[in-house]
């Protein structure tokens, strides 16, 4: 029986070299955005990453670009209140507000989950999201909630496990199988799923030749 959401293949020399190159240059935090009309010029490839508070979303953008400071990693869930966009090579990368629970007021929270919704929905240019689940847990019922949400937007998703240094053997297995058990019941998803470790580099040169391959 064929494996749903297999893991990614490694990408060949020539998309390997394409994904490095891409992200050897310069990259740029470009601006942070809070409402819609802020929103720099559609004139690009977009890809974002989402992932709920604490999943290591800056570390693994930081990882991407080879500059630990380019996202700001914290300790506290839910910092990130803006959309941040960055700019690689000719495509912009795309930071998403931390879904799920954070320390902030609740009218701040409806605020920015508001004008993710509005985001995702009304961009023209967004080729996929990264949809960042945490290894050590698999997908959870939060997670799913985004996946719905890009399931309505008709907007390509594709999970990225974080942390895997951090689980192994049958633990990774498990997660593995609770991901996938949630992946077969939202349309949107990219068939194959990356394994990263931000503080290891495992998976950074795949993920990074696979943005590279958006088109």
């Amino acid at each position: 029986m064929e494996l749903r959401f297999p893991e990614v293949e490694t990408p060949d020399d020539a998309a390997l070299e394409k994904g490095r190159r891409l992200f050897a240059g310069e990259t740029e935090f470009l601006k942070g955005v809070v409402a819609m009309d802020g929103l720099p010029p559609a004139d690009r490839v977009e890809v974002c990453f989402a992932g709920r508070s604490n999943v290591g979303k800056s570390s693994l953008i930081n990882a991407l670009t080879g500059r630990k400071g380019l996202a700001r990693a914290s300790n506290t869930p839910g910092r990130t209140q803006e959309i941040n966009f960055f700019t690689a090579g000719d495509i912009y990368v795309v930071d998403l507000p931390g879904y799920g629970f954070a320390n902030a007021p609740v009218a701040v929270v409806e605020k920015w989950q508001r004008l993710l919704k509005q985001y995702l929905q009304g961009r023209q240019t967004l080729r996929r999201v990264f949809v960042l689940i945490d290894a050590r847990h698999g997908a959870k019922a939060v997670d799913e909630e985004i996946m719905s949400l890009l399931d309505s937007a008709a907007v390509t998703f594709q999970v990225v496990m974080t942390k895997t240094d951090k689980i192994k053997g049958k633990a990774l297995d498990e997660a593995l199988a609770k991901t996938r058990a949630a992946l077969v019941k939202h349309p949107a998803a990219f068939p194959e799923i990356i394994l990263t470790s931000s503080e290891k580099g495992d998976g950074i040169a795949t993920l990074r030749a696979v943005i590279a391959g958006v088109e």
